[in-house]
């Protein structure tokens, strides 16, 4: 999961620390949101609170069928009205994580994360004024509900736009929460359904969002102009797509749209990419230093410069496995490094020779690689 509110070149650097942090969380409550989805409250750890902006995520590790297991789900909570910390998981078909902790998770029991991450945010300012284009399908609601708390609780003259897009009624996530704030917050938020398969009675838009639908949807989006409108995104890659697309055909700069990508059904692309890594096909030595040390590690054409690391017992930051989140990312100090998925970093990054180990590649033999 990557991309920020911030144009690539003012993207703002993260610290720098030795490693994330990991955290044992207390489960507050358990909230059944839908018939497949499920909010996991965390309790603040006591002492000192996890900080965190909205729009990240919490990569959650829990031992299944016997390994340890790691995913990552984005904050629905925000820093500026909730004292917790929550996520929101959706089963997913023949996920592992995803099913299992609806299964087996319960409250009072503790779970162990690392801190949060990723770049899908932005900052706040009491005396701003702008409109953010909302546009999510499924779980994807999740890291906008966070910015829509954020937004109409910080910044009193701004305003949202949803376009949010379920399979049916009943599986809307959220959906009491957002009519709620239509009303609380009457005139600063406008929610659009669209639901594949609606009821009889429907009154919003049915059937898949595709270009005719967006069109009629957009002018019912309030227009504030090119300088104070940001359009963001967070669903499946289709609908994202015809997002796209149209706001290229409505000649909106690339620089005012901004997505994030879920983890699910990507997995298995990658595998098939990685298996057929360009370059050289032998196995090379890669330096990596991290945490005060450094170690060699042999990584074989099929595998990933982490994979590689993993399997020799070196416990390196990791969440997504797909070169979205970004947990995995260290600077390459020399060689060359190919990745199967770029996605998760900016054009500056990649120019100032930042990789993702999770997706990555050793090209040479000199491949010195710095995390954290």
């Amino acid at each position: 999961m990557a991309f920020s509110f911030f144009k690539k070149s003012e993207k703002k650097e993260e610290p720098v620390h030795n490693g994330p942090h990991y955290y044992d969380l207390k489960v507050k409550n358990i909230v059944n949101e839908t018939k497949d989805a499920i909010t996991i409250v965390f309790e603040q750890p006591a002492g000192k609170k996890i900080q965190y902006k909205s729009g990240q995520f919490l990569t959650l590790i829990a031992p299944v069928q016997g390994k340890e297991v790691r995913r990552a789900y984005s904050l629905c909570s925000s820093p500026f009205t909730d004292d917790d910390l929550a996520v929101t998981v959706k089963r997913v078909e023949q996920g592992l994580m995803s099913n299992w902790l609806p299964d087996n998770l319960k409250a009072g029991q503790s779970l162990k994360v690392m801190e949060p991450m990723g770049q899908f945010t932005t900052e706040y300012d009491a005396k701003r004024k702008r409109h953010l284009v909302l546009f999510a399908g499924g779980s994807g609601i999740t890291p906008m509900m966070s910015i829509i708390k954020s937004i109409l609780s910080q910044e009193p003259e701004s305003i949202v736009s949803l376009i949010y897009c379920n399979r049916d009624i009943d599986s809307i996530i959220f959906r009491d929460e957002l009519d709620k704030w239509q009303t609380k917050y009457e005139g600063r938020i406008h929610v659009i359904h669209v639901l594949d398969n609606a009821p009889m009675n429907w009154q919003g838009y049915s059937g898949l969002l595709n270009h005719d639908m967006l069109v009629k949807l957009f002018e019912r989006i309030p227009n504030w102009g090119l300088e104070k409108t940001t359009y963001l995104m967070c669903g499946p890659e289709g609908m994202m797509k015809n997002a796209e697309v149209l706001l290229g055909e409505h000649k909106i700069p690339k620089e005012k749209i901004f997505k994030e990508s879920f983890v699910q059904g990507i997995l298995d692309k990658k595998e098939e990419k990685s298996a057929a890594a360009s370059g050289e096909a032998k196995t090379r030595e890669v330096t990596i230093r991290y945490d005060g040390q450094e170690y060699k590690v042999a990584v074989a054409p099929q595998d990933t410069i982490l994979q590689s690391a993993l399997d020799q017992g070196i416990d390196l930051p990791y969440s997504c496995q797909s070169g979205l989140c970004t947990a995995c990312r260290g600077k390459a100090l020399s060689g060359k490094v190919k990745l199967d998925e770029e996605e998760g970093l900016s054009q500056s990054e990649r120019a100032e020779g930042y990789v993702l180990t999770c997706v990555g590649h050793p090209l040479t033999d000199d491949v010195v690689i710095e995390i954290g």
